[in-house]
């Protein structure tokens, strides 16, 4: 069985993440169980009623516990920055910043937020996303020109 199908032990504060396609996948961080039940929390992503049309497509987003197996029956934890940062207190910092996001909207463009960036941001504190990384590099030198001449 590998890694994708395999239901890995969980700890509060770990990255999981829900292989979507060849190319991208969604990311939560582990909140724990409430009533025997483990729940992760991730941000939701819909089409926004405002546009950035600078940037791209605006998403309107949320974060939102569900319970682990709505978001998929396959995922793996993937806590991807250990190696270069610390990982924060659960309970004293990130649990209470995720509580504090519940059902706050936020409104973004993809390149510059996303559930990667949210689940870097929880777990380490900073805002890091390698798959929009690998892509952006071709998306950036469109822009360079633009931005250097100040029309962006």
């Amino acid at each position: 069985m590998g890694a994708n199908n395999s239901h890995p032990q969980l700890f509060p504060g770990d990255i999981v993440e829900y292989r979507r396609n060849k190319y991208f996948s969604h990311f939560g961080i582990y909140y724990g169980e409430r009533d025997g039940v483990p729940y992760v929390a991730h941000l939701t992503c819909r089409d926004s009623d405002s546009k950035l049309p600078l940037f791209g497509r605006a998403l309107r987003s949320e974060v939102k516990l569900d319970p682990l197996d709505m978001l998929g029956k396959k995922y793996k934890v993937s806590n991807m920055l250990d190696d270069s940062f610390s990982a924060r207190d659960f309970h004293n910092v990130v649990k209470p910043a995720i509580d504090d996001m519940l059902g706050r909207e936020v409104t973004f463009d993809i390149l510059f937020h996303n559930s990667e960036h949210q689940a870097t941001l929880f777990r380490y504190g900073v805002k890091k996303s390698e798959q929009i990384e690998r892509i952006y590099k071709h998306i950036m030198p469109a822009w360079k020109k633009l931005f250097e001449k100040k029309l962006l």
